[in-house]
């Protein structure tokens, strides 16, 4: 069916394009009506929506990974200070918030996302900057997202000072990961800054994007091992680089130049290669391995057999590939079906299904949403060409409703599970947790408020991301987040998102994480296993 639809694909080029000439200059650096949030030069009280530093949360259930319970919880200064049933605080200044009947939960981390991204071969850059994603990200209800540095011609230093200045509009707390692009001794030495001075404590290689991001298996050893010394965990984006490379010019010869190739250049089976070359690659250093994106039946079987073996693998599923198909890639309009397109891309029906049910049983660990967003405007300049088009979805603002509603609603996972998969095991496998990821003594007061009886609905007409679409567009559900606690500040409620640029605060993440635990005993048992050094007699 879709491949009948995509050989009558017939799209108003020069319409798309005359089009995209106009909204450039309109769409690029629009923004949001300033009534709905705090502007870059807002007045100093704009953002102050609760300037009470106490807030007591009454009768709610509140759920932790572990555990859940009816209790109040009570935050003073942007800290947990206590919770149990029945708090009573002899305070006026106090603020009030009843959430009897609702989920109280900590807010969401999202372990994958591109803000102020800069795409130098497409000479664009992601429309969300590190203020306008992160209110999408509140108003959707996650309170910390971790970023990936790219370096500046490989060096990352400026690379981390370069992203350090872009996040100083940040409206949340977030991290950063580091993205290694090549290797030397300066690489080398530049790691144990970042993972001693900095506090980034994961590094991503990517097995994709030829002659732009792509390492070879020489610098994912090398990484690997540093990674290994340094207690940092490796990451990597799996599709072999260069098969998807021959795969691409395959389409463009065969006339294949819609949205839809993009899809057919980088089939499920080049994520399977890599995902498996690269926790074989792990395995032989035994270090942790975390896989991004996780988006076909292929790579997480990899994965599967990995974790059966004892292997440490994360896998990291993303709300798009859990709950949309690539059917969408075959849409006639080319503005609806470029907005869909990522890497790896959104598979066939029947992979969502199985990525959740993974997702259900452990096999998958933690969901991201890859948030990268463009523009129609900026999705058009490959209209004529689908290597053009810049890869990235949303999902920053709609992770936290898109889980609930596809797979607490179904049964699927319970409620700790749900707090769980969305914040906690991302707050344990960067080492923040109890900091962040859980409603403890002692926590940063990061909290949503849940009514699971309340409905939501997507629209791009309604979000806080800059993108004039959205690929979740028209999907409606249940369960909604009516509060979000930024430490401490009550940032969305009534619908309205109150919240100043540079609020946002900069997480050290230390290193050597659980993933790292035992590491030193496998290694002795290995060395152990391991004949005395032979010496031969010439014949």
């Amino acid at each position: 069916m879709a491949g009948a639809i995509g050989s009558r694909i017939a799209w108003n080029i020069p319409f798309v394009v005359l089009l995209s000439l106009f909204l450039l200059l309109t769409s690029v650096n629009g923004s949001i009506s300033s009534q709905e949030f705090c502007a870059v030069d807002s007045e100093p009280d704009c953002g102050s929506s609760s300037p009470s530093t106490k807030i007591l949360i009454k009768g709610g259930t509140v759920v932790n990974a572990h555990h859940k319970e009816i209790a109040d919880v009570y935050i003073e200064d942007g800290i947990i200070v206590s919770v149990k049933p029945n708090i009573e605080v002899n305070d006026e200044n106090i603020r009030i918030i009843d959430a009897t009947g609702k989920y109280v939960m900590p807010g969401g981390i999202d372990p994958h996302a591109h803000l102020d991204m800069d795409v130098f071969s497409l000479g664009t850059k992601t429309i969300d900057d590190f203020y306008t994603g992160q209110l999408a990200a509140l108003t959707g209800g996650t309170t910390m997202h971790i970023d990936f540095v790219i370096p500046v011609n490989g060096n990352l230093t400026k690379g981390f000072e370069l992203y350090m200045e872009k996040s100083e509009k940040a409206a949340m707390d977030f991290g950063f990961h580091m993205v290694i692009t090549k290797w030397d001794e300066e690489v080398s030495k530049d790691m144990e800054i970042m993972v001693k001075d900095h506090g980034i404590n994961s590094f991503k290689f990517f097995m994709a994007y030829k002659g732009i991001l792509m390492v070879n298996d020489e610098v994912l050893l090398e990484g690997f091992i540093k990674c290994k010394q340094l207690g940092a965990v490796p990451m990597v984006h799996a599709e072999n680089g260069d098969a998807v490379f021959e795969g691409q010019k395959r389409m463009i010869r065969l006339g294949i130049t819609g949205p839809h190739g993009h899809s057919l250049s980088r089939p499920a089976i080049l994520e399977a290669e890599a995902t498996a070359r690269a926790i074989r690659l792990a395995k032989f250093v035994n270090t942790p391995l975390y896989v991004v994106h996780v988006m076909s039946i292929d790579a997480m079987e990899e994965i599967a057999k990995a974790k059966k073996s004892g292997q440490r693998v994360i896998g990291e599923p993303v709300v798009s590939g859990l709950v949309l198909d690539d059917s969408w890639l075959y849409h006639p309009d080319f503005t609806i079906a470029s907005k869909y397109l990522m890497s790896p891309p959104i598979r066939e029906l029947g992979h969502g299904k199985a990525l959740q049910a993974a997702l259900s049983t452990g096999i998958l660990q933690l969901v991201g949403t890859d948030h990268c967003t463009f523009n129609s405007t900026q999705k058009a300049i490959g209209a004529d060409d689908f290597r053009k088009i810049p890869n990235g979805v949303n999902g920053l603002g709609e992770r936290m409703h898109v889980i609930w509603d596809a797979m607490v609603e179904t049964g699927q996972i319970s409620v700790t599970d749900y707090v769980r998969i969305t914040s906690t095991e991302c707050a344990k496998i960067f080492n923040i947790y109890p900091k962040k990821g859980a409603i403890l003594e002692g926590s940063d007061a990061d909290i949503i408020i849940l009514n699971p009886n309340s409905s939501f609905e997507i629209s791009a007409k309604s979000h806080y991301s800059r993108s004039d679409t959205n690929v979740y567009e028209g999907r409606t559900g249940k369960g909604k987040v009516e509060v979000t606690i930024s430490r401490g500040r009550v940032v969305w409620e009534n619908g309205v998102v109150n919240v100043a640029p540079g609020s946002g605060k900069y997480i050290k993440m230390p290193p050597f994480g659980y993933l790292f635990n035992g590491l030193d005993k496998s290694d002795a048992a290995y060395l152990d296993s391991l004949r005395a050094p032979v010496k031969f007699t010439s014949a």
